[in-house]
């Protein structure tokens, strides 16, 4: 399954109000969302036949659309619906799922305002975004040359299409250089996130987290998840401006996102890092809380 297109699947997705053949469920070439990235969509996970955090990611996605001034068609509770509904038909348990929003094609020019907005919803098995080798050892990342945008020149805080451009360029980068992933700076050279995460370092004091600011990305439902879980068990979490010069100080780095998890890095460019304790705690507290059983029994500390 994993190499098979996902546009040839067998399967159906939520398409307009109601399910559709995988492969009939399409879109004109003159969509206003591909032309212009009028789109905006979610990453959402199922796991034991639950989507973790469904609500808050269905808000998130109208939020997200409102930023682009598209008016979503459809309430957050119909959302959260329609989510499940393609789970249960499509017999996801322990998955990936992927609504998303667009302008159509009534209207082709950068106006685009009687523009229908469609909304589609699949869902597929996924397991780790990295490999279970990767995620034990560290993932290994590369500091991009494109940085996250100023807040005033994009929609930085809406989880837009048009945003990944730069990620999908930067991963590109670095995977051609035998990374894993990219390190994103922002426009100010301050260390934002990966091409799909947020980012954590630990420092010396061992019960002290240091997270960027998300000022000008994404703050993320999984880095606020995990926030939550390291103060529950006693450690700090500071948001302040990072800068690249301090990674050659860090103890631990990690990533979080819904399709990550939570990840340990192992290196940033030439420096590297062996994942310790409160890594490896915070994984197992994320699975647990998830549904998952935890991969280790350092949580039971």
């Amino acid at each position: 399954m994993a190499d098979q297109p996902f546009d040839d699947r067998d399967g159906s997705i939520w398409y307009n109000g109601k399910l559709v053949p995988w492969r009939e469920s399409n879109l004109h070439i003159l969509s206003h969302g591909l032309h212009y990235a009028s789109c905006v969509f979610e990453g959402e996970r199922a796991y034991g036949g639950t989507i973790f955090k469904l609500t808050e990611h269905s808000k998130r996605l109208e939020l997200s659309a409102q930023t682009l001034g598209m008016a979503m068609p459809y309430t957050v509770a119909e959302i959260d619906d329609a989510c499940i509904e393609v789970c249960k038909d499509n017999n996801i348990i322990d998955g990936y799922i992927r609504p998303v929003a667009w302008r159509g094609s009534e209207m082709m020019g950068v106006s685009a305002q009687d523009a229908r907005i469609n909304i589609a919803i699949s869902a597929w098995d996924w397991p780790s975004y990295f490999s279970p080798e990767a995620r034990m050892k560290g993932i290994k990342l590369r500091t991009s040359k494109w940085r996250r945008p100023d807040p005033q020149t994009a929609p930085v805080h809406a989880k837009a299409s048009g945003l990944y451009m730069i990620c999908t360029m930067s991963k590109h980068d670095a995977e051609a250089a035998g990374f894993h992933d990219a390190l994103m700076l922002d426009w100010r050279g301050r260390i934002a996130e990966a091409t799909g995460a947020n980012i954590f370092f630990r420092f010396d004091e061992a019960n002290v987290l240091h997270t960027p600011t998300p000022d000008c990305f994404l703050d993320g439902i999984t880095r606020q998840t995990v926030i939550f879980l390291a103060k529950k068990r006693g450690i700090k979490v500071i948001e302040r401006t990072i800068m690249p010069e301090e990674i050659t100080k860090a103890n631990e780095v990690f990533l979080t996102g819904t399709a990550a998890e939570v990840t340990p890095v192992g290196q940033i460019d030439d420096v590297k890092f062996t994942p310790g304790e409160v890594s490896q705690v915070l994984m197992d507290d994320y699975e647990r809380e998830v549904g998952k059983a935890p991969a280790t029994a350092a949580s039971a500390a």
